[in-house]
């Protein structure tokens, strides 16, 4: 029987007390294609590297409507208008901003479903919330999508200073230890305000923005790009790239139902904006269907696919090297022949133990959504060019390292 007291406060361990607004968001925090986080990892496998980074999309979520609620809160006071029913719209869109992600967040992004980042599939999921809930979230999708007359109310759900990026950098730094990234997030946000429809910052707040640019960028380093992260994500991104190769070749695999159709099928775009069952049975993914499946796969006849999941439940993970030049390429070629003859590979399956890349770190970038800072004279001034911190440092500029990725043994 479902509950009538939908007035439910949350402990947050980052924030403390999180309420819920009402009874139309208690519903859809309620419903199963939102519950579903619960068990899809904020950060997929770091808890390699980081044993207490469990934490959930369903969390991070959580947080960030928190810190939505508190950015309404703080512009309605500088008397920036925000109705109820904006409000709700703004709850509601970054209540959901993240739930197309499927299972291990980023890391199987375009692995499972090749053509639709988790952006696209959040979108097809709010739409058909939107539906079920009889357009009580037309709003909510308007703000989500960018077609709402007032463009700053997108910038809090989406942009490179919203709700998001506040609460993940508070939260994973939380659940890592890394202290490189904790914030000033409650800093910021009395810092907001609104200039010609455009999300801005007070000038005096532009300490805590240099602060939360610096931490993005160190907790990308640190996190994010870990090479043991690298490592344990690209042997989960292989053994289902061999699952998949397998499966679609009729290999008899286990799964769940749900995952089994993904691994034999490859939908489209279309399929899933023509098909409603495609995203019922996406849902119905998360992070057990396909770590159970790597326990099972352990044991499995083909040597590749046992190998990989074997090692990946045990975190006997690849090597990483990682590099600001590219690599010799006498010295990747003399690697791969190794990998080769080592597990016995033929040249096409050397792709499921060997990889070589490239990982790009770019805290903010001024050609795309950018942050600007309201002048003494009320002139709006790029965080780039208002900053001699950020504009004397590399903070525009992008940082790429060249990445090999092999076993531990053929070295």
């Amino acid at each position: 029987m479902y509950t009538t007291n939908k007035q439910k406060i949350i402990n947050d361990p980052v924030y403390g007390f999180i309420t819920i607004p009402d009874a139309l968001i208690f519903d859809v925090i309620e419903h199963p294609y939102f519950q579903r986080l619960r068990r899809i990892k904020q950060l997929g496998l770091t808890h390699y590297t980081y044993p207490s980074a469990q934490h959930t999309r369903f969390q991070h979520a959580l947080g960030a409507m928190h810190l939505m609620g508190m950015a309404i809160g703080v512009l309605r006071s500088k008397g920036i208008e925000i109705t109820d029913a904006e409000a709700r719209g703004l709850n509601l869109a970054i209540l959901l901003h993240d739930i197309g992600h499927g299972p291990f967040s980023h890391t199987l992004e375009l692995a499972i479903v090749r053509e639709l980042t988790h952006e696209d599939l959040s979108k097809l999921f709010l739409a058909e919330l939107n539906r079920q809930f009889n357009g009580a979230l037309d709003l909510a999708y308007a703000i989500f999508n960018d077609t709402y007359p007032k463009k700053f109310l997108h910038q809090l759900v989406s942009s490179q200073l919203d709700m998001d990026r506040l609460d993940y950098l508070a939260r994973d730094s939380f659940f890592t230890g890394v202290a490189e990234g904790v914030i000033s997030y409650d800093r910021i946000i009395k810092m907001l305000t609104v200039s010609e429809d455009e999300l801005v910052v007070e000038g005096k707040g532009i300490y805590s923005i240099e602060k939360f640019l610096i931490s993005r960028r160190l907790m990308y380093w640190q996190v994010y790009l870990h090479k043991t992260v690298i490592a344990a994500d690209q042997l989960l991104v292989n053994l289902l790239k061999r699952a998949k190769f397998l499966g679609e070749r009729g290999t008899l695999l286990f799964a769940t139902p749900a995952f089994d159709v993904f691994l034999r099928n490859n939908p489209s775009r279309h399929d899933f904006e023509s098909n409603p069952s495609w995203l019922d049975l996406f849902a119905q993914l998360d992070d057990f269907d396909v770590f159970t499946s790597c326990k099972i796969w352990s044991n499995h006849s083909d040597p590749i696919l046992s190998n990989l999941c074997t090692n990946l439940v045990n975190r006997r993970l690849f090597r990483v090297e990682m590099q600001t030049n590219p690599f010799d390429p006498e010295y990747v070629e003399r690697l791969k022949m190794k990998t080769i003859d080592k597990y016995r590979l033929s040249a096409d399956e050397t792709e499921y133990y060997f990889t070589c890349g490239k990982v790009e770190n770019k805290a903010y970038d001024p050609r795309h959504e950018r942050i600007m800072i309201k002048g003494k004279s009320n002139e709006l001034i790029d965080i780039s060019t208002a900053s001699e911190q950020l504009n004397n440092a590399v903070m525009p500029t992008t940082v790429s390292k060249y990445l090999l990725c092999y076993p531990k043994d053929v070295v």
